[in-house]
């Protein structure tokens, strides 16, 4: 039967988009993983997201109303098929249910006082625009709490950590403040700069605090891998007998139309049609650096396992930004969904056994 998105959020079919907003944002906030710990809180999470992000996009419902989840899929006749709505239309989820939580709060956990990207309210981060993405979400906010656990936690490689002086081993540390900084696969090609503005308490001379801003800036490197860790030390907040906790950003990749990354490899999928598999076509790939690459396939077959890798169009090396991984293309062969007598029988004749 698929999944029912309506009931996921506990709508009715026939809601409105403000119900699904209302609906999504309730259930969002409720078994996010940072705040539920819960068992099943963070699949509940995942499917709360999947199911906004389809019913949110009126093609995508419309397909879904009609269909279901193996239409909307591809999975199920007229689900990609030309009689459709969708046409040769096909959705899969991207599996970052913190990315569509924090396009849609505008962070991906307002469960702080201290974090806030919209409105009037005290911020404790923001993004500051000079020559970067001001949409580039952060994640799981420790609430002041020391390591996140969560989707990536493996991942962590590489540390860089920013230091101040005057450590006082007599004092007390706050915990480490951990925050995700998702970043797209073209700026970890070529490298960026992010600059993010804090707001913090600062002890002044008689003991007492104020509230100051600062940018720290981040110099992110070609290459670097999802899990690389920044450190800021002993910039959170001051206060009388205490070190000021840690600040640390977590690199994440953003999630791409096209590319799909593995290490310092990019993996496309090309979709064609039988026809282009069996007879031969020719398919541009797309890559990193925006030109295209034509592969030939005019004596050879196209399987379904087919897999072709393109040598130096990946991601650079973290440790040799000179070098850069590969490009792997697979192939997604779409089937007709019928065939009428006629043609099965010429089928039939032609094909070997």
């Amino acid at each position: 039967m698929g999944k029912d998105y309506y009931k996921i959020l506990g709508i009715a079919k026939g809601a409105s988009d403000d119900d699904i907003k209302k609906a999504y944002r309730k259930l969002a906030l409720k078994y996010h993983p940072d705040k539920n710990k819960t068992p099943g809180a963070e699949e509940k999470f995942k499917e709360v997201a999947e199911a906004y992000e389809v019913l949110s996009d009126k093609k995508k419902r419309d397909i879904y109303d009609q269909f279901g989840e193996e239409g909307l899929k591809g999975g199920a006749p007229g689900g990609g098929g030309s009689g459709s709505p969708g046409g040769n239309f096909s959705y899969t989820y991207h599996g970052d249910p913190r990315a569509t939580f924090a396009q849609f709060f505008g962070n991906s956990t307002p469960f702080s006082a201290f974090f806030d990207f919209g409105g009037n309210n005290p911020r404790m981060f923001g993004m500051h625009d000079d020559d970067m993405d001001v949409d580039d979400p952060f994640a799981s906010l420790g609430g002041g709490g020391g390591q996140r656990s969560g989707p990536g936690g493996a991942f962590r490689s590489h540390s860089f950590n920013f230091q101040s002086p005057n450590r006082n081993k007599d004092k007390i540390q706050d915990p480490p403040i951990e925050h995700d900084l998702y970043i797209n696969l073209e700026d970890i090609t070529k490298g960026c700069t992010k600059k993010m503005k804090i707001s913090r308490k600062v002890l002044q001379p008689d003991g007492t605090t104020k509230k100051e801003d600062k940018v720290l800036t981040i110099n992110v490197k070609p290459g670097w891998k999802a899990g690389t860790k920044i450190t800021f030390q002993r910039e959170g907040d001051q206060g009388r007998n205490k070190i000021p906790a840690d600040i640390v950003f977590i690199i994440r990749d953003k999630p791409h139309p096209l590319f799909k990354r593995e290490g310092s490899d990019v993996r496309y999928t090309a979709k064609l049609s039988l026809k282009q598999a069996l007879c031969g076509c020719t398919i541009e790939v797309p890559t990193m650096s925006g030109k295209t690459i034509p592969l030939y396939y005019t004596n050879e077959i196209i399987k379904p396992n087919t897999v072709r890798r393109i040598q130096g169009y990946g991601l650079p090396l973290p440790k040799e930004p000179s070098r850069k991984g590969d490009l792997i293309v697979n192939f997604d062969i779409k089937f007709p969904d019928n065939l009428s007598q006629s043609v099965k029988d010429i089928l039939f004749d032609t094909l070997p056994n």
